[in-house]
């Protein structure tokens, strides 16, 4: 027996209401899935602008730290710099380490810019030997010194173990060009042949050349901030850097020791580095390095920023 027509055209509107709602129910869940994902961005966009404000502040502390009077600088046994006055008492470190403010908080480490080999400036055996400390074999040490040789002069003539831009550098998959002259940021060293990120970021727990080389530095190590493989650069025998490492204890040095003398060895820093960090929800969000140098002539505290790079 046949359904009357009544039936059939009930159906069929059943059938159609059905289908209505499911497709209500797919463009309401897609709407709500759309607005989901814009809140959520909407949210990170606002956490990454309030956590590079956060960043910017900490950079600020930081300069204000610097610009005060201090004579020397010396690393503490946590491992922070301290500044001290010229009778070699510390002064009071502002905090450094989750600082609320706003929305959020900021952290951030100050290192003596000046206790790192400046690249542009150093003779080929001081970063031979900063490279040895590193603990690179005598292939990888040949290859680096000379192509750091051939990036900074002003020619394309390569050296034994170096590379320029015809040989080398125009031949790798994304080709570049030899700089040429004079390094206008540490980063650049990742484009050097021999520079793998494993030597310049450091792994397992040995530093890496990005945390020892400089290009904006005058040159002389500060004797109260250098580090083991800094000393061993500038061509110190372990008893020396023992005697160093002892002595520093008692407080900064005030002049250089005259048994030290003419190794390229300061007392004073102009030039400093900030490490700073954005935290929103406790989570890093931003990350600014500045390089920041003192002003030598001022009459007043001032600095000027040589360097400045960010992430968020």
């Amino acid at each position: 027996m046949k359904p009357a027509a009544g039936a059939r055209e009930r159906g069929f509107a059943l059938v159609a209401v059905l289908l209505v709602l499911s497709l209500l129910g797919i463009v309401g869940a897609e709407f709500a899935y759309s607005m989901r994902l814009e809140a959520s961005a909407v949210r990170a966009w606002k956490d990454g602008i309030t956590a590079a404000h956060l960043a910017e502040a900490a950079v600020e502390q930081a300069i204000r730290e610097i610009a005060a009077d201090a004579a020397y600088v010396a690393v503490a046994e946590d491992g922070d710099l301290t500044f001290y006055t010229r009778e070699r008492l510390a002064l009071p470190r502002l905090p450094r380490s989750r600082v609320s403010l706003g929305g959020g908080e900021f952290s951030y480490r100050i290192t003596d810019e000046e206790a790192r080999l400046n690249l542009n400036t150093s003779p080929p055996d001081r970063v031979d030997r900063l490279l040895l400390a590193l603990e690179l074999t005598k292939a990888e040490r040949d290859v680096i010194v000379d192509s750091v040789q051939d990036w900074l002069d002003p020619n394309e003539e390569h050296r034994a173990n170096g590379a320029e831009s015809d040989d080398y550098y125009l031949k790798l998959p994304i080709p570049h060009r030899s700089h040429n002259g004079p390094m206008e940021s540490v980063a650049e060293l990742l484009q050097i042949r021999g520079v793998t990120p494993r030597i310049f970021n450091g792994e397992g727990g040995t530093p890496g050349l990005a945390d020892l080389v400089t290009v904006k530095t005058p040159g002389q190590i500060n004797i109260n901030t250098a580090s083991g493989p800094l000393l061993r650069a500038l061509g110190l025998s372990d008893a020396e850097i023992s005697d160093i490492s002892q002595g520093r204890r008692d407080g900064p040095y005030p002049t250089v020791p005259g048994r030290f003398a003419g190794r390229g060895l300061a007392t004073t820093t102009r030039t400093f580095r900030i490490e700073a960090q954005g935290l929103v929800d406790g989570q890093v969000r931003a990350r600014l390095t500045a390089i920041i140098q003192k002003r030598a002539d001022a009459t007043t505290a001032s600095v000027v920023v040589l360097e400045w790079s960010g992430v968020h």
